[in-house]
Formats: C-alpha cells, structure tokens, sequence
C-alpha cells in the first residue's frame, strides 16, 4: 500500500478547521479561568491596600488558597487539552511562608499574566466565532430588520444588498482570522502557564530523580520482556519448524531409493515447514523493528497496520519529519498492540488512529467506539505499552468507561 501524503486540499482543509476548533475551545475555556483569575487578582490587590489596617491579614489566607487552587485548575484544563504541565511541589499554604516560596511568586506572577492578556486573548476566542457567523450570514436576514442594522463592530448600516455583500466579507475575514491566528493565539494564552506554573528549576530535584529511576527500571523492564517475548517465539516456532524440516529432509533421504514417490511427499512437507519457519524469523524480526518503517516512515506503516485490523480503522497522520528510530518502533508497537485489543476485546464498529508531531513531541490518539471497560490488569497487553512509552519518558492516558468509547493517548519525545 503506498503512503498517502496529508497534503491535499480536502484533508487540509479538515486539518486547518479541527485546528482552528481546537484552539477556539481552548480560548473559551482559558477566558473562564482567566474571568476567576482576574476576580483574585483583584482580591488580592484589595488585601494588599487594606493589609496596614489589618483587614488584608485576614483575606491574605483566603488570596493563597484560591490561588492554588485556581493554578491547580489551569493545569488540568491545559492537560485535558493536551499541554501536559509537570506541576510543581505543593506550595505552602501559611502566610508566613508563601512570600519567599518560589512556587508561590510563579504563580502570582502568572496571575497578573492570566487575568489580564489571557482575559483578552480568551475574549477574542469568544468574540471572533460569534462576529464570523453573524456577519457571513448577514445577507440572509439583514432585510428582516432594514435601517437599523449594522455590522459586528457596530459600524455601518445596510441600505442595500451590495452592503449586505460587503458585510458578508467582513465576514468571510473574520472567518480567516479565526482559522489562521486561532492555534497561535491559544498557544500565547497557554504560555505563561507552560512556563510559570510547571516546577521550575528550583524545585527540588529528588522527584525527578525518582522519577528517571523508576523510568530506567521500566525501561530495563521492557527490553528484558521484549528478550523474552522473542526467545519464546525463537524456540515454540521458527526453532519447532526448523527441527521438523530436519526430521522430513532425513527421513526423506533414508525413503529416496526405496520409496521415491514417498520421499517426494516428505520433501513436499519439510519445504512447506521450511515457508512456515521462514515466515515466522520475518514475524519476529518485524517485532524487533519493524522494517516498514524504514521503507514507508510512521504514516505508512500505520496506514498497514489499519489495512490489516479486523475492525474499520481510519488513520490520520501528520508527522512532516521523521523521529528517533525507537521513537517510531515504540509508536508502532503501541497503535498495533491497541488495534489488537480493539479488534480481540471491544466489540467495536469502528476506530480510528491520529498521530501528530510537533513542538518536539509525537502524540498518538486510538480510539473506538466499543464497550468500553479497558483494564490495565486484565492481561490486554496495556501494562507493555505503558512500559513501552515510559522507557523512552513519554506519558500514557487511557479513558474507557464501561459503555466506551476507549480512548488511548500517548505523548512521546521526538528524539527519543
């Protein structure tokens, strides 16, 4: 099957809007928490000036918490969104301390940052979608209410249908605006956070510490699986065949003079256990590193893998430049064993696999819509994929609610 580039207009196109959808959500949502953050900021300005006649004392505590808790609520939407933010460690909730606790003043300083451009920018996220519908559409109702109706920024009135038209434009522009600056500003609105409330180099270290050693253990883990997995496939198969070719090929000599037709029945079998013992040493050296993606990169090699699932699978690939060698032995092994389980457990009628790369990452997102359920302990081969991204320090999400749909998401780094 040849790769399918992701470069014609249609696919493009469906790009560009789930894009822009993306980024709109993401703004809208950031204008809610930036409308609370500015409600604390306010807060504690208050606290501030009334903190020399006491009354600041007594609403700093109630400033810190709302804080931390609002900072805790900012990383969990851009974590649901897909910006994964390492947090910090637990701030210090005593007045006493937060003033010299370097997590505390990040966050302030995201605050001010959040409750103000992020207030804006989440604004204009509200704003634009409601202006790009109202004035494109506005040919098709702006006679209902003549002389009194204007465009989305309140300037001008419709006379005539050429003015109608030229609304529509404004329209047609704000429409572009929405598709072509909407990424690019959620991802200004989520800069200050990705960079302030994440733990900053003066955190303490021993969590990231353990967390690289018991990364490196999965990692030791995983080929030590992987060892095994191909020595048993060594011994019960190619090994098995091997033997029995051996077997066929002598007795076949012994039956040559004295039973040719016989002989010839055995060479017939010890070629076809030959095939099966050939074809097995494939499937295992496929296992190890896939030689397609070598030949066909990430996207044709999943484009293979959906061509061979027992269940309708539609691939979406948009990976422009190649990643680490184990980066995509690692990504293929995780959508192959996630299609497996789709096709062996869920029931489902159809799945899908999108994979992106960008900012240095590679994501991977399986979905079906089948019963739902998914559990790592229940020997569906979701404990080796964990294991799998963990060696290469990637992220794994799993969402399968009895009912499903199952949704399994994988953030990797490039270069592995």
């Amino acid at each position: 099957m040849a790769v399918v580039p992701v470069t014609s207009v249609r696919e493009t196109a469906v790009r560009t809007l789930r894009a822009a959808g993306a980024a709109t959500g993401q703004l809208v949502g950031g204008f809610g928490t930036a409308v609370r953050a500015l409600g604390v900021l306010l807060l504690a300005a208050v606290a501030a000036v009334t903190a020399p006649v006491g009354v600041g004392l007594l609403l700093a505590p109630v400033v810190l918490r709302a804080l931390h808790a609002l900072a805790r609520r900012e990383r969990a939407r851009l974590a649901r969104r897909g910006v994964d933010i390492v947090p910090p460690d637990p701030p210090p909730v005593r007045l006493r301390r937060a003033p010299a606790d370097p997590t505390t003043r990040r966050e302030l300083r995201w605050l001010v940052r959040h409750g103000t451009l992020g207030l804006l920018l989440g604004l204009l996220g509200l704003l634009l979608p409601l202006c790009a519908v109202r004035d494109t559409t506005f040919p098709l109702w702006w006679w209902l209410v003549p002389e009194t109706t204007t465009t989305s920024v309140g300037v001008g009135t419709a006379h005539t249908w050429l003015d109608a038209v030229a609304a529509m434009l404004l329209g047609v522009g704000w429409t572009a605006i929405l598709l072509g600056l909407g990424p690019g500003l959620a991802r200004l609105q989520a800069a200050p956070a990705r960079r302030l409330l994440a733990a900053g180099p003066d955190t303490d270290l021993s969590l990231r510490v353990a967390e690289l050693t018991a990364t490196r253990a999965a990692a030791l883990d995983a080929h030590a699986t992987e060892l095994r997995r191909i020595e048993r496939s060594l011994h019960d198969g190619a090994q098995n065949r091997l033997v029995s070719v051996t077997v066929l090929l002598g007795a076949a000599r012994r039956m040559a003079a004295r039973d040719p037709a016989g002989a010839d029945e055995l060479l017939e079998r010890a070629q076809s256990a030959a095939e099966q013992a050939l074809a097995e040493l494939r499937s295992v050296a496929r296992g190890i590193l896939p030689p397609v993606l070598a030949d066909r990169g990430l996207a044709g090699a999943l484009l293979g893998l959906a061509a061979d699932c027992g269940v309708p699978c539609r691939v979406e690939a948009d990976v422009p430049e190649r990643c680490a060698a184990s980066v995509e032995a690692t990504a293929y092994f995780v959508v192959a064993e996630a299609l497996t389980n789709i096709a062996r457990h869920s029931g489902a009628e159809r799945a899908s696999v999108t994979v992106r790369a960008g900012g240095g990452r590679l994501r991977l997102r399986i979905e079906d819509d089948g019963r739902g359920g998914a559990d790592e302990d229940g020997g569906s081969g979701l404990t080796g994929i964990r294991r799998r991204v963990a060696a290469l320090d990637g992220t794994l999400r799993l969402t399968s609610p009895p009912g499903g749909p199952t949704l399994l998401e994988a953030d990797l780094p490039c270069g592995g």
